[in-house]
């Protein structure tokens, strides 16, 4: 075991033994090495792990404290299955409009980062005065095209400008990469549980889904690679960093592996990476993507998770697909374009970035607190290290009847029936945990509970 872990797995002993209390203040960086004898980046990976295991909170400008740390309830069940190909239904939900904050995955901006915003769209209105009477540029604008590649490339992910096309969104992204890569009736492998908006998705473009089951450490990576071989399916779609509902990760290995077998099997796999900014404590992982030699990953993303899904802006790095991709771009509003690209140049999407983990990683702590606190004692619950929600399975939950009751009850909430095409995942739903947990959420999650012990069969 590593030193940093050695001494991590101290600090939880002594906290569980009483030694340390909750709101306690932690010695700084500095302090902390000196006392271990150790060096600062072995503390900051101590921190780092504390934090994202959920007993650590970092406040900005006053230093790190311990928390009150959740009750673990057990992860949600992932059973073993073989797939076969099938054709998915259209639209198997009604969202509820406006949409409640237990429902979709979208994240509360706090005031500064607001602030700034305005501050860079007032600055944009400024600087496209002289473009206001031409259409966009197709690939997007250069000025956001340099802003997000110096982005990644500082995050550890190098990317050159002239490799990004601006689309509407993430969604956006993923539709034109699924246009150039298959044809309608063309087999697609997603993660089970999968996002309901790309089961839609490829309902629309009539293509059948081939569901992968997912491990606790990211997805069945062997029956992908035997479906490959097999000639089952035509392209891969993945979310591989705080998958969206299950909320896993694929390790690096299994990232690499990947994107191996993309390049393997000449088989093109698009990863759907909207959350992979999000991690809830530490750095965030790399791509898939960065591990692809031969241009087979088409990697999409955007700002709608990370900051508003109302910019409906995203973008792609299509690989070797670029050509037929960008012949497909028609361009995005240029104005927004500017706003983003002025928010991240000007260092305020970092500062956003770094104070929104500090804050999902406290609001998963806070609402995992509640929840083991009064679900059923046989609930299970994801721990995820990033993203926008947390997956529950409760046995004997009949999560179709507490949809129904929910919708009734106008609370906005996402069975686990909509995350497949299978009959699974009855027993399971998704919540979003990008709203701090006051007393309105608090209400909203006590009304889910009454629900839900009502439709425990």
């Amino acid at each position: 075991m590593s030193r940093y872990k050695q001494l991590a797995t101290r600090f939880i002993q002594d906290i569980e033994a009483g030694k340390l209390n909750p709101g306690d203040r932690m010695l700084s960086l500095r302090q902390f090495a000196r006392q271990h004898s150790v060096s600062i980046s072995t503390a900051v990976s101590c921190y780092a792990e504390l934090e994202s295991q959920g007993w650590l909170i970092a406040r900005p400008q006053s230093g790190f404290f311990i928390t009150r740390h959740t009750h673990r309830t057990l992860p949600p069940d992932w059973q073993p299955f073989s797939s076969q190909p099938i054709t998915p239904t259209v639209s198997r939900q009604r969202t509820l409009s406006p949409c409640g904050p237990l429902g979709t995955s979208r994240l509360q901006l706090d005031s500064q980062t607001q602030r700034a915003l305005e501050r860079s769209l007032r600055r944009a209105i400024k600087r496209a005065a002289e473009q206001i009477t031409f259409y966009p540029e197709p690939q997007g604008e250069s000025a956001l095209r340099i802003a997000l590649a110096e982005h990644f490339t500082l995050s550890g992910f190098p990317l050159s400008e002239h490799e990004l096309v601006i689309t509407h969104g993430c969604m956006d992204a993923v539709s034109h990469a699924l246009q150039i890569c298959t044809r309608p009736g063309d087999t697609v492998a997603v993660s089970s549980p999968c996002y309901n908006g790309l089961l839609d998705l490829l309902a629309q473009l009539s293509l059948r889904v081939l569901e992968i089951p997912s491990l606790p450490d990211g997805i069945d990576l062997d029956q992908f690679e035997a479906k490959l071989q097999q000639h089952e399916v035509q392209a891969g779609l993945f979310c591989t960093t705080h998958m969206n509902p299950q909320g896993i990760t694929l390790s690096n290995v299994q990232k690499q592996r990947l994107a191996q077998l993309a390049n393997q099997y000449q088989v093109p796999v698009i990863e759907d990476d909207v959350y992979f900014e999000l991690p809830h404590a530490s750095q965030a992982s790399l791509p898939a993507c960065y591990h692809d030699d031969g241009g087979y990953m088409l990697w999409c993303g955007s700002v709608s998770k990370t900051l508003s899904p109302s910019y409906r802006l995203g973008w792609c790095r299509p690989g070797r697909f670029f050509p037929a991709y960008n012949r497909r771009a028609l361009g995005v509003p240029t104005l927004i374009q500017y706003a983003l690209a002025d928010f991240i140049a000007s260092g305020a999407y970092a500062t956003h970035l770094k104070r929104a983990r500090q804050q999902l990683n406290q609001h998963k702590i806070s609402y995992q607190n509640y929840l083991s606190q009064h679900l059923p004692s046989d609930s299970r619950m994801t721990q995820p290290d990033g993203g926008l929600v947390l997956w529950i399975q409760i046995p004997g939950l009949n999560t179709e009847a507490l949809g129904q009751a929910a919708e009734q009850a106008g609370l906005d909430i996402r069975i686990g029936p909509w995350f497949t095409e299978s009959d699974r995942y009855r027993d399971c739903l998704r919540i979003n945990i990008g709203f701090a947990l006051d007393e309105y959420i608090k209400q909203e999650l006590q009304q889910l509970i009454n629900l839900i012990e009502y439709h425990i069969e």
